[in-house]
């Protein structure tokens, strides 16, 4: 009855703990999506002029986005994914991916050219993902004009850092394994790995067309100033995509 007894109370101090993890994790989710402007503590990121582009960046949540933006992010999407989709087990539907771009819960980090005509985009979400804190970037988009220009790298960077800002355990994202072109991206360049929860981690890799992919991300002590924050990556270098972050 000893030996018992004392496998129950570990499993309920176990439980107790893990309910306590979740609700600090949930706490940091809430917190983050209650920021007003989550690019904002990073004026040095609001602009990109670099090699033939000259683009500004800011985030919005998906209800504060005018029709004729959340008709290009569908169109665009649309024109780099939608090939990709139906070579997968997915297949693609019109329907249910413009649901998921205008769920109340998505962010968006756009960026507009001097006329003010966006050229790319990034659907992200903080949320849960496995009990843990994250940063999803379920899209990374870009314009043809504007590819290979280290756009995409830059708007990674930046979603990089919001999440250390905000206490996120790590960026993750979705990408297709015959997407190529993004492997070499995330995986190479930025140096995104296989997370623990992607079928590639399991003994049953081969049904699966796709890789769920993450960057774990420093965090920040309490002797951290905001300042330095905006100032300085804490991360080092992290155009192209995602589905739940598919690329291009």
């Amino acid at each position: 009855m000893g030996r018992k007894s004392a496998k129950s109370k570990e499993k309920k101090m176990k439980r107790k703990e893990e309910t306590a993890k979740m609700a600090v994790a949930l706490k940091k989710v809430d917190a983050a999506n209650a920021v007003e402007d989550p690019i904002a503590p990073f004026p040095v990121f609001r602009k990109y002029d670099r090699n033939g582009i000259n683009v500004t960046l800011e985030t919005k949540r998906v209800d504060d986005l005018d029709e004729d933006t959340v008709n290009w992010i569908f169109q665009l999407t649309s024109s780099n994914m939608k090939t990709l989709y139906e070579q997968s087990d997915w297949g693609w539907s019109d329907r249910e991916k413009r649901e998921e771009l205008t769920d109340s819960r998505a962010w968006y980090l756009l960026a507009r050219n001097l006329e003010g005509v966006p050229v790319a985009f990034s659907h992200f979400r903080f949320d849960l993902e496995e009990g843990d804190e994250v940063l999803y970037c379920y899209e990374l988009q870009l314009e043809k004009s504007v590819r290979r220009k280290g756009l995409g790298k830059f708007m990674m960077q930046i979603m990089e850092l919001m999440a250390h800002r905000y206490e996120m355990l790590k960026v993750m994202l979705t990408t297709f394994k015959h997407n190529l072109e993004a492997h070499n991206f995330f995986r190479t360049k930025l140096k995104y790995e296989v997370d623990e929860i992607s079928p590639e981690a399991s003994m049953y890799e081969e049904d699966y067309t796709y890789l769920i992919l993450s960057k774990s991300i420093p965090q920040k002590s309490a002797s951290t100033s905001t300042s330095t924050k905006s100032k300085t990556s804490p991360l080092k270098d992290s155009n192209t995509t995602s589905t739940k972050a598919v690329s291009e």
